[in-house]
């Protein structure tokens, strides 16, 4: 418990040195007062306040998608409230890289804060996500700096790899990586969890909670992505503790 609790005291410390990105200015056109989707959401890093990308209070209206009601992450209800004086949107409860209930080009932006990094097929993810948006839309993008994290023992995935899984059509209980994951896990920087052991059995449970990073970025293979999906990278910065937001418009 007390290892524990100092992990949290080490993050907490790290968010309060936390700056506005030089993008922000960037984003703006593309949220300010428009329609959007966030995948996993609510994300402290779009909060108002002392944020990297503080966009909640700008947007017009935004919708979520998440796999379950109840995550490790959130507890949803039917609407999804994000910030104090917007309407609330909905919730749509279902799997991110699947949204054949939307309508193509429904929204004017996407948000994704870590969370591709849990998907086992990115590539059908960011396919759905750009069909979902108009032309000249974008997508905001917030992955974590493997480098800086428990995957910092980890290689960066090549997109050739990611495309393959999209070929494969890899299912989200895929357990392909796993043990990587369990050899080089570095459980001492993870809060979430105690023990190696805990680790692994959660692990094992992957498709029950979406905790496991299947695939893992830099800064350079982030936006190769982007750009072989199909969209054009605006904006690549990095941010404390660690990480990286990625702008691209939809074409």
């Amino acid at each position: 418990m007390e290892v524990s609790l100092i992990r949290r005291a080490k993050n907490n410390v790290r968010l309060l040195l936390v700056v506005r990105l030089r993008c922000f200015r960037a984003v703006l056109p593309f949220v300010d007062g428009k329609k959007g989707l966030e995948i996993g959401g609510p994300s402290a890093v779009f909060e108002d306040g002392v944020r990297p990308l503080p966009i909640y209070p700008r947007v017009g209206s935004l919708d979520n998608c998440d796999f379950s009601r109840n995550t490790t992450w959130a507890s949803h209800q039917e609407a999804f409230t994000f910030s104090p004086g917007k309407a609330p949107g909905k919730n749509l409860f279902r799997d991110a890289s699947n949204l054949s209930s939307v309508a193509s080009h429904s929204y004017d932006f996407i948000l994704s804060s870590h969370n591709l990094e849990h998907f086992a097929n990115p590539v059908k993810a960011l396919r759905e996500w750009k069909r979902v948006t108009r032309p000249g839309g974008a997508l905001i993008l917030v992955l974590p700096d493997y480098s800086k994290t428990f995957d910092h023992r980890r290689t960066p995935t090549t997109v050739d790899h990611m495309f393959e899984d999209l070929g494969r059509d890899t299912q989200e209980d895929d357990l392909t990586h796993l043990p990587e994951i369990l050899n080089k896990h570095d459980v001492s920087l993870d809060p979430g969890v105690a023990s190696a052991e805990e680790f692994q059995r959660r692990s094992l449970d992957n498709f029950n909670n979406r905790c496991l990073h299947h695939h893992v970025f830099d800064k350079t293979n982030s936006r190769e992505l982007l750009t072989r999906c199909g969209m054009k990278v605006l904006a690549v910065e990095a941010a404390l503790p660690f990480h990286l937001f990625l702008l691209a418009r939809i074409p």
